[in-house]
């Protein structure tokens, strides 16, 4: 897994954030680039992927940036890692296969498929209970952020 899942994460966290702050108003590659502490080029690559899932939308020009495309409890953290990471292995493997002559090679590469197997299904479960929403409350909490939900709720005690 590389750290683009977690620029992801971050940018979407902040895209979230910033629809419940001022609904409608997107925000820019640059804007989530300093947050992020990269460069707003690594920013765009990511966010072409969240683009590809049907993630964020983006809009160009002036007052242009991105937004969710849907909303943030309906984006569980399995569906940003497979639109970033799905592609790729989570555990490397023997780079040429196991030599077929080694009388270990065969069976150590048999028992960590299924090990890595069990560990990919279990990642992708317990990232499938998670949604952005969710990600998004746990932080704003942590930070003591409010967001749109808590302004609420804070306003009819």
């Amino acid at each position: 897994m590389t750290s683009r899942f977690t620029m992801a994460l971050h940018a979407l966290g902040m895209i979230a954030l910033e629809g419940d702050r001022a609904p409608g108003r997107p925000l820019t590659s640059e804007a989530l680039a300093r947050s992020i502490n990269t460069n707003p080029v690594v920013v765009r690559r990511v966010l072409a992927d969240l683009k590809r899932a049907g993630l964020i939308e983006t809009r160009r020009g002036v007052g242009g940036g991105v937004a969710l495309a849907r909303p943030a409890g309906r984006i569980s953290l399995r569906t940003v890692w497979e639109a970033l990471e799905g592609r790729e292995q989570l555990f490397g493997r023997h780079p040429s296969g196991p030599n077929l002559a080694c009388p270990l090679a065969c069976g150590v590469a048999e028992y960590l498929e299924g090990l890595y197997g069990d560990a990919e299904a279990a990642l992708k479960s317990s990232l499938g209970k998670v949604t952005l929403a969710q990600l998004q409350r746990d932080v704003a909490r942590r930070m003591a952020v409010p967001t749109r939900a808590t302004a609420r709720r804070a306003a009819a005690r």
